[in-house]
């Protein structure tokens, strides 16, 4: 059976089973269009740019929902976002760059597919690059 890593030479975790470097910032990239407070260059970046989300930036619950809405089709339910409190959150509870990155390493570990989808989703090609 090919898998997807083996037909497109491309894999989303490197050897040691972490998320590549590439993959990563295509994921700063999405998580920066929904966190708070927004990135400076929001509006001013040229297409292709990659968003890079300001230091300390977390996903409001409306930022949660529209995130979760736009990549899924629907937000996500209160079971799934009490489960979120197990990952990287503000004192608040709010999931922080880091709680993101903690929640795509685990879904890609164990369907990387569905990792593939969401930067699909997002404007991504199977080069990592950004293309709408």
């Amino acid at each position: 059976m090919t898998t997807e890593k083996q037909r497109d030479g491309l894999s989303l975790l490197d050897g040691e089973g972490d998320l590549t470097d590439q993959c990563e910032k295509c994921l700063k990239h999405i998580f920066a269009k929904y966190c708070t407070p927004s990135p400076e260059n929001l509006s001013t970046r040229s297409e292709g740019d990659l968003l890079v989300p300001p230091e300390n930036a977390y996903l409001t619950d409306a930022g949660l929902d529209r995130w979760a809405s736009e990549t899924n089709g629907a937000p996500f339910s209160e079971d799934q976002k009490e489960e979120l409190q197990m990952l990287d959150v503000t004192d608040d509870g709010h999931l922080t760059y880091a709680g993101f990155i903690q929640l795509y390493q685990l879904q890609t570990e164990n369907d990387e597919a569905e990792t593939w989808k969401d930067l699909i989703v997002h404007g991504f090609n199977r080069r990592l690059e950004k293309i709408a």
